[in-house]
């Protein structure tokens, strides 16, 4: 059987092969979701930003040149179905249910977005933090979490299971995705964020490893897991990632402050146009 056309190709295939053509080392996630599901999780290659900021950064309020940003933005939109839908994230646990009607108004102050309707491309930004991704077996709805400690700790992934469970995706119809974030092994946070997480919670402790007195190296995918677990969700993949290790392909901001960020982001394809 021949291979499918990237006009007829399921929207991870169709995307890698159009990746390729433009030669972008972006993520397709590699996860057990329904073939109308599409997403991407970009690095910080492929744009025209300069200096710190080289060379893709999608980030508004990091001091890049405004041109630059949207030059960057029309690129990535050009490889997506629609435009993203940006968010005003402040690391809460605020989600947005976005639809054909709110996808074109003002960012939403929220730092995660579900969608039932196909087209809406849902978006957050990230420089260490952690992107999650949500999809139910059926295809009728998508999420993503912008999970920072902050966040994480307050249960933002929590709050989007929970809006996915209001969309008629429950928990245990969901897959989730680790995208790019700092790793365990360069994560130092001192004893204020480890007891945010490990008051009341013995399993928190083992996402802790002692680094120097009073510091502690925390693992972000693993609070998330347990977090994802508790709340319902068992198919979890992703999370080989370190944005801190390496500066080639990401952003850090642990590792340099003055710095850019990269988008993931999640969509539905439109029923008549899934294979």
């Amino acid at each position: 059987m021949s291979a499918p056309s990237p006009e007829t190709a399921l929207p991870s295939t169709a995307l890698r092969h159009a990746l390729a053509l433009a030669g972008l080392d972006w993520i397709v996630p590699d996860w057990p979701v329904h073939r109308r599901v599409g997403a991407v999780s970009t690095t910080r290659n492929g744009g025209v930003s300069v200096g710190a900021r080289t060379s893709l950064n999608l980030g508004r309020s990091v001091g890049d040149d405004a041109r630059a940003v949207e030059e960057n933005r029309r690129r990535i939109a050009r490889l997506l179905p629609a435009a993203p839908v940006w968010l005003h994230q402040t690391h809460g646990i605020a989600v947005a249910t976005l639809s054909a009607a709110t996808a074109n108004g003002p960012a939403p102050l929220a730092d995660a977005a579900v969608t039932r309707e196909p087209g809406i491309v849902c978006t957050v930004t990230t420089a260490d933090c952690l992107p999650v991704l949500f999809a139910d077996s059926r295809g009728s709805a998508v999420g993503i979490a912008h999970a920072g400690w902050r966040g994480l700790s307050l249960g933002v992934l929590e709050a989007t299971v929970s809006a996915m469970s209001e969309l008629g995706s429950h928990a245990g119809d969901l897959a989730a995705w680790l995208g790019p974030a700092i790793g365990p092994s360069r994560f130092e946070v001192g004893d204020d964020v480890r007891d945010r997480f490990c008051d009341g919670d013995r399993d928190a402790h083992g996402a802790f490893a002692p680094h120097a007195p009073g510091k502690w190296l925390a693992d972000l995918y693993a609070l998330a897991r347990m977090r994802l677990s508790r709340a319902g969700v068992r198919r979890v993949s992703g999370g080989g990632f370190c944005t801190h290790a390496d500066a080639a392909r990401f952003f850090s901001y642990r590792r340099e402050r003055d710095t850019g960020r990269m988008a993931t982001a999640i969509w539905l394809t439109p029923v008549s146009d899934a294979p």
